[in-house]
């Protein structure tokens, strides 16, 4: 995937999943915030599965190694099961404006994890573009909530805790990235779902009328289930750090919908935000990072066409329809050409 499709990819994924906050805003005060989460997810799972099934006829599951389960089942706790349950409580004690400013501490929190624990590769151009689009975060939010001081202590940390969560699902979702997208996406919504639904339950709260619950769930297969699945795509074109960039416009767009659709009126806060961000896409869009480099020896499965980084026989019949996807061995390669911190460039650098 280009840095076009990605890019579009992640912006897309916000879009969704930016449009979806004020709508679980007015959702939560009609059930427990737990309950809220497990339908949200519950409906992005089954309309995954059920899309992903009608579309390939049969139930495939792609080959995952050891470690790559252990990361999906670790992306599927903090960003399925913990996340979600922790911004529904958030919202119960602040206010929509006050979530959307807190939400910008995932990107950071995101890049920061990607730089110094994952040693994803970043230069100043690309740091310098993620501050500006969450500074237009900043600038899109204060105008409405009036700074941090104006929420619930409580509800504060419960976004922040959020944030930290997603933050460390993106990172770790990465890892398996390569992956059919539909099926990450449709399983963490499936595990997660289920669990937080069963949890409220067991808490002794009952299921809402079904309108309601059906309200809930169709938000979730678009504003967590279709997100999520471009935000796999978007992954594993940019890396975790800059998705995470990219993603963290979700308030703008969530404020560009109120603003068309409901006729709310615009801001020089709001301008300023829209250049901030403007500014910070434009500098992720034109980087240009080429040097030589080494590919190591690796085997994985994604779609993928017969480029140069892919470069391997079949030992299967091929009708040489491309792109396919099949579990393929990369030789060691070393050559240069520009590139991102991709599912095929996760090389070290010389300092």
């Amino acid at each position: 995937m280009n840095l076009t499709r990605s890019a579009g990819a992640a912006l897309a994924a916000a879009a969704l999943f930016g449009a979806s906050t004020p709508f679980a805003k007015q959702l939560v005060g009609d059930m427990p915030p737990v309950m809220l989460a497990g339908l949200l997810y519950l409906g992005s799972g089954i309309g995954l599965w059920v899309f992903r099934l009608a579309k390939s006829r049969r139930l495939d599951i792609p080959h995952l190694s050891g470690p790559e389960r252990l990361w999906l089942a670790c992306a599927i706790v903090f960003g399925g099961i913990l996340g979600p349950v922790l911004l529904m409580v958030g919202l119960s004690y602040t206010s929509a404006a006050q979530a959307s400013l807190l939400l910008n501490l995932e990107a950071v929190l995101t890049a920061v994890l990607a730089w110094i624990v994952f040693h994803e590769h970043t230069d100043r151009r690309i740091i310098l573009g993620m501050c500006l689009i969450v500074a237009g975060g900043l600038f899109l939010a204060v105008p409405q909530g009036g700074g941090l001081a104006s929420g619930s202590a409580l509800g504060n940390l419960a976004v922040a805790a959020a944030c930290l969560c997603w933050a460390l699902d993106n990172n770790l979702t990465r890892k398996v990235s390569a992956t059919d997208a539909l099926f990450l996406a449709g399983t963490k919504g499936l595990v997660a779902g289920a669990t937080n639904t069963a949890i409220a339950l067991a808490l002794g709260y009952s299921l809402p009328a079904w309108p309601l619950a059906a309200e809930s769930m169709g938000l979730g297969l678009a504003g967590y289930g279709v997100s999520l699945v471009l935000f796999v795509l978007a992954l594993r074109g940019l890396g975790s750090a800059r998705t995470g960039a990219y993603f963290s416009t979700a308030p703008f767009v969530g404020a560009v919908i109120a603003i068309i659709g409901y006729g709310e009126a615009t801001s020089i806060m709001f301008w300023a935000a829209a250049l901030l961000m403007a500014v910070g896409v434009w500098l992720h869009l034109t980087e240009r990072h080429d040097h030589m480099h080494t590919h190591d020896a690796l085997v994985h499965s994604h779609p993928h066409v017969h480029d140069e980084h892919h470069q391997h026989q079949h030992d299967f019949p091929w009708d040489g329809t491309e792109p396919h996807t099949h579990l393929h061995q990369h030789r060691p390669i070393t050559h240069r050409h520009p590139h991102y911190p991709d599912i095929h460039h996760q090389h070290h650098h010389s300092p």
